[in-house]
């Protein structure tokens, strides 16, 4: 007989799909200028990077990073766990790879990091007055790529700052980066679709797209303003203790910290779920307190 073809329009039985999930339809551009795409059907940010690769045709690896509402490397606008639905997502990819030489004379080389999601570690920012701040050629947004010919590619963001922290001082090592992209011309162009993208932030308490590590992506109502403030504390206190900042660990924590009665439950909680980090004890308490004791609360 012959094959069955694609099912034709459902019967009686189409109402019930009705309850699905809506379709969550994302804009995307490639920051360094491309025509707008459409995305859709992702639950993390290694799936979101290769719906947005293939839109584009590049591998996911080329992408470094995004930013939501603007194409600059704007580091206050990076993607992290979560997507308002209105929210234009710029795809940041792969420019011109440098190599610096970085001689130690202090501790702190002045570099905090973060973590794209899928394999890369980047500069999100450089303090005032560092070791790295004297170098022009280091910029925020840039990759890390490899320290001494080593490739850090595939590490967690707090593995490469506890490498870089235990470099010896004194003695030169070499740092390989990679530029995202720069824009040719392409800024006066993008402004002239119909909705620019530019237009900032949603306002919070709309929905967003909660991305998750393990399982599917869920939509929530935004964070409340206490919730992110206390996150904001918390990754505050992630950059001073490790040297590096992630929204979405941060948000992670404040969640740990939350349901633990005691700082040394928090201890607990946090080794199971971030064993690896190894947090000071100090830094435990701070946490706790910063989530469950936050200075100034009129309550």
């Amino acid at each position: 007989g012959r094959e069955p073809g694609p099912p034709g329009p459902a019967g009686p039985a189409a109402p019930r799909a009705a309850r699905a999930r809506p379709r969550l339809v994302f804009h995307t551009q490639l920051a360094h200028g491309s025509p707008t795409g459409r995305i859709e059907g992702f639950t993390n940010v290694k799936e979101l990077y290769a719906k947005i690769a293939e839109v584009f045709d590049i591998s996911p690896t080329e992408i470094l990073f995004c930013t939501l509402n603007t194409h600059k490397v704007d580091m206050q606008k990076l993607l992290g766990g979560q997507i308002g639905l209105e929210d234009f997502i710029f795809a940041h990819v792969r420019g011109e790879t440098k190599e610096v030489e970085v001689t130690k004379t202090e501790d702190a080389l002045g570099l905090t990091i973060t973590d794209n999601g899928a394999g890369y570690a980047f500069i999100k920012r450089i303090k005032e007055g560092s070791i790295i701040n004297r170098l022009q050629t280091v910029c925020v947004g840039d990759s890390i790529e490899a320290i001494n010919d080593h490739t850090i590619v595939g590490c967690r963001h707090y593995e490469v700052a506890r490498m870089l922290r235990e470099l010896p001082r004194a003695q030169p090592f070499t740092l390989r980066l990679v530029q995202p992209k720069k824009a040719f011309d392409m800024i006066g162009q993008r402004t002239r679709t119909g909705k620019s993208p530019d237009e900032g932030r949603v306002a919070s308490g709309k929905e967003t797209l909660r991305l998750r590590t393990q399982g599917p992506a869920v939509l929530e109502e935004g964070p409340s303003p206490s919730e992110e403030e206390a996150a904001r504390r918390v990754d505050d206190l992630l950059e001073s203790y490790m040297g590096i900042r992630d929204s979405e660990l941060a948000s992670t924590m404040v969640e740990a910290a939350k349901g633990s009665p005691s700082v040394a439950q928090l201890a607990q909680g946090l080794d199971s779920v971030l064993g690896e980090f190894a947090f000071p004890q100090e830094f435990v308490a701070e946490l706790w307190a910063a989530v469950c004791h936050p200075k100034g609360d009129k309550e």
